[in-house]
């Protein structure tokens, strides 16, 4: 991380001032290099390796659950029941039964053995990221592929921390309120503020999770960390619109079970991956074209397009 030679709040005003870009402005830009850089196309590649990733990182959070006999199953069926408030109801379906079979059919050490290798493969799409957010900035990635491994791996490993953290706040926030509250005669007033607050604090986790990958995934020098940043909050805005539009437009359509029949729920599964890419590459390239901005109305550590540093 590099030390700036500019005050905190000299860089939030740059960063959230939108590097003196009026927000139309932005948006044209954003839009111009969604058709210059045919991110369309490369939200694909995304999808392909979300879908690789996705079952060994849940498999490793059953896993992790059944380290907890107690509640182990519980909380397994809590994780199916949030899959399918996040995911649309087909691709949800499709992920609980795939997730059973494998589990119902595994051992232990198997499954454990599985996770492990899964890991390496499941950084293949932290490359990809870290590839086109190179691509945002308009710089060719000539890290040595070990460092860029290691950093995909480490990345790989840091978000899943994070998810899981968005995760246990939502399964075990309830219950821990719930004991704060008949311990402290409190009541029912610290379960009513957690009701509030859990999901603001699950997309925190989220938008840090974000800001991770802007931060480290391009190879540029001269970074500066935000713990939040405009592309994170709106690639996870648009995240989430596109997941709650596509459930309401499943909701009240089900044509493509008549189209495709059973292969109807990998293919919703693979549209909400490209939803999910294409929010991510966004996200990074609001924040590459925020600090090319910056650069031309003379911010002293903002890089133009084509530089590594400033």
């Amino acid at each position: 991380m590099t030390e700036s030679r500019l005050s905190t709040g000299e860089q939030v005003t740059s960063i959230w001032g939108l590097g003196g870009l009026r927000a139309k402005e932005l948006v044209s830009l954003v839009w111009q290099q969604v058709n210059d850089e045919n991110l369309l196309n490369r939200a694909s590649e995304l999808a392909y390796n979300f879908l690789l990733a996705l079952f060994p990182f849940l498999l490793f959070l059953l896993v992790l659950f059944g380290l907890l006999a107690a509640r182990g199953p519980m909380l397994q069926q809590e994780l199916f029941s949030y899959i399918g408030r996040v995911l649309p109801a087909p691709a949800a379906q499709l992920v609980s039964k795939t997730l059973s079979e494998v589990v119902n059919a595994s051992g232990g050490g198997k499954l454990t053995f599985g996770i492990i290798l899964a890991l390496w493969s499941a950084s293949s799409g932290t490359s990809t990221m870290m590839s086109l957010l190179t691509e945002a900035y308009q710089v060719r990635d000539t890290r040595p592929w070990y460092q860029a491994k290691l950093i995909a791996l480490g990345l790989t490993i840091a978000m899943s921390a994070l998810t899981i953290a968005a995760l246990l706040i939502v399964l075990f926030g309830g219950p821990i309120a719930d004991f704060i509250g008949r311990h402290t005669g409190l009541g029912s007033i610290p379960l009513l503020i957690w009701k509030v607050t859990q999901w603001p604090a699950a997309l925190f986790f989220v938008a840090f999770a974000f800001s991770l990958i802007y931060y480290f995934g391009p190879d540029v020098k001269e970074q500066h960390w935000y713990w939040i940043t405009p592309g994170s909050v709106i690639g996870v805005l648009l995240w989430l619109g596109c997941s709650f539009g596509l459930r309401a437009y499943l909701h009240f359509s089900n044509s493509y079970t008549k189209t495709y029949g059973s292969l109807g729920a990998v293919i919703v599964l693979l549209l909400w991956f490209y939803m999910t890419g294409l929010a991510f590459l966004i996200g990074g390239h609001i924040n590459a074209q925020i600090e090319h901005a910056a650069a031309a109305h003379g911010h002293p550590e903002a890089k133009a397009p084509g530089q590594k540093a400033a």
